[in-house]
């Protein structure tokens, strides 16, 4: 099959970008970017350590994400599992991309920058919720920001309601679980995961 392997056989089959998806991109966050990334209550964070590539999805209420000024945001790190894919990639390598989302709008911010990681208790209380501080605060110092159009979320149909399927069509939480407790010949109830995860997961959200 024919494969593109060079840049200039990547332009030369795309053509030439539409002049207005060069300037929309910028090193820094106007107050436009500033106010879209405060309505948004889901961002997917990108991150490159030395085991590869990981993304990473991130919610709160609206305003989670902290506009410091217009070259800083910062968003909390909430409890989970432990795994840390995100935190090891930044300690590794602390490039990042970020995606930000609001429910009922076509349009996303991308994001790219520098992060660190940090654990100032006072800094991580200012993020509290459910009287639970953060476990820690990714500080991502802007580089490039972007205003995506709306295309691919229209395309996909992400908040029409006509294209929302009935959870039943897919495996459930606890049956995808169990494929990988069997592999480890751990005792795993699928059926006793699923009833109990509901109310694990509201005592265990923050």
């Amino acid at each position: 099959m024919q494969q593109i392997e060079s840049i200039d056989a990547l332009e030369a089959h795309y053509g030439k970008p539409i002049e207005r998806a060069l300037w929309k991109e910028i090193p820094y966050l106007n107050p436009h970017y500033q106010a879209f990334i405060e309505k948004s209550t889901f961002v997917i964070l990108a991150t490159h350590g030395e085991n590869g590539l990981d993304c990473s999805p991130r919610g709160d209420p609206a305003g989670f994400v902290r506009v410091v000024n217009e070259h800083c945001i910062q968003l909390p790190d909430r409890r989970g599992n432990n795994r840390l894919d995100s935190l090891r990639n930044i300690i590794h390598n602390p490039k990042v991309g970020l995606i930000f989302l609001v429910p009922n709008v076509g349009e996303t911010i991308r994001v790219s920058g520098t992060a660190q990681i940090l654990v100032d208790q006072a800094l991580c209380d200012s993020f509290a919720m459910q009287g639970k501080a953060a476990s820690s605060v990714i500080s991502i110092q802007v580089e490039k920001a972007y205003f995506q159009c709306q295309k691919a979320i229209a395309r996909s149909g992400l908040w029409q309601a006509e294209h929302y399927i009935d959870r039943s069509e897919l495996p459930t939480a606890g049956e995808m679980a169990k494929v990988f407790a069997d592999r480890q010949n751990i005792e795993f109830s699928a059926e006793e995961y699923d009833k109990n995860y509901p109310d694990h997961m509201q005592k265990t959200m923050y």
